[in-house]
């Protein structure tokens, strides 16, 4: 009798586990999951519909770029931006760069 009442008490408690671990929802990507989730994108799709606003070292905006645009990730630390746009290799040297996703 004692062995059978274990056996059920044993049985219930692992239904409810079981059922408890179906029923969470998943936690919520991380900010680093989402960045490798857009930088996928970027490579899938050729870039991002971004704008790219070129500033001289005053302020002045020197040039504006508007498009699907893929930036290298690998440009020397800074001092250099390469992309591509409409099929043309840009290169900006010692510039202040801010590319906005739209």
């Amino acid at each position: 009798m004692k062995k059978r009442y274990i056996a059920h008490a044993f049985a219930i408690f692992s239904m409810l586990l079981l059922f408890s671990a179906c029923s969470n929802t998943p936690p919520p990507p991380t900010a680093e999951a989402e960045r490798q989730l857009k930088d996928a994108q970027s490579n899938y799709y050729g870039g991002l519909n971004r704008t790219v606003t070129v500033y001289d070292q005053n302020g002045r905006v020197i040039k504006q770029y508007e498009g699907r645009i893929d930036i290298d990730p690998n440009s020397e630390q800074g001092r250099k931006v390469k992309f591509e746009l409409n099929g043309k290799r840009i290169i900006i040297y010692n510039a202040t760069v801010i590319a906005e996703e739209k």
